[in-house]
C-alpha cells in the first residue's frame, strides 16, 4: 500500500500562495492608493495655497499702487481752479480779484485735505509741543508766557492722528 497523499500538487500550493499574497496585497494596493490621493491632495492643498498668496500678494501691490486715487481725484478740481485763476490775472491785473481767488482756491484745498483726514496743526499762540511743533528760533515776548508759540513759520499738518509735517514755529522766551 501507498502511503495517503497528504501533499497537495506544487499547482496548488502555487495559487494558494498567490491567494494568501493577494489577501496580503489587497489591502497593502488599497493603502497604497490611500496614501497616493492623500499625497495628491496635500500638494493640491499647498499648490492652491501658493495661488492664494500670489493673489493675495497682486492685491495688495494694487491697493498700495493706487491708494491716493480718491485723493487725486479729490484735488483735481483744484488744481482746475489754479489754472483757472492763474487765466484771469493773465487777463485782468485786479489784485483784489486775483488775491480773492487765489483765497477761494486755498480754502478749496484745505477743504479737500480736510476731507481726507489732513489737517493743519493749529499752533499759533499754544504752548509748544515737540510732538506737533519744530521750534526754528526763541524769540523774547513780554505780553506772552515762555513756550508759547508767538509765529508760525510754516504750517504743520496730520494725518488722522499722525504728524506728516510738524510747524515750524517761533517760540516765546521770557523777557531779559
Amino acid at each position: 500500500m501507498t502511503e495517503p497523499d497528504n501533499e497537495l500538487p506544487e499547482d496548488a500550493i502555487a495559487g494558494s500562495t498567490a491567494d494568501a499574497t493577494a489577501a496580503v496585497d489587497d489591502p497593502l494596493a488599497k493603502l497604497q492608493a490611500e496614501a497616493n490621493e492623500s499625497r495628491d491632495r496635500a500638494l493640491r492643498a499647498v499648490a492652491e495655497l501658493e495661488n492664494v498668496r500670489k493673489r493675495l500678494r497682486r492685491e495688495m501691490d494694487d491697493e498700495r499702487k493706487y491708494a491716493l486715487m480718491p485723493l487725486v481725484s479729490d484735488l483735481l478740481p483744484v488744481v482746475d481752479d489754479i489754472s483757472r485763476t492763474i487765466a484771469a490775472a493773465e487777463k485782468n491785473a485786479d489784485v483784489a480779484t486775483l488775491l480773492a481767488g487765489v483765497k477761494m482756491v486755498a480754502q478749496k484745498l484745505e477743504d479737500t485735505l480736510g476731507k481726507h483726514n489732513a489737517k493743519r496743526i493749529e499752533a499759533l499762540w499754544q504752548p509748544f509741543d515737540p510732538n506737533v511743533h519744530a521750534a526754528i528760533l526763541q524769540q523774547p515776548v513780554a505780553d506772552q508766557p515762555p513756550n508759547t508759540v508767538v509765529t508760525v513759520a510754516q504750517e504743520g499738518y496730520t494725518l488722522h492722528d499722525r504728524v506728516v509735517r510738524p510747524a515750524q514755529v517761533i517760540v516765546s522766551k521770557a523777557v531779559e
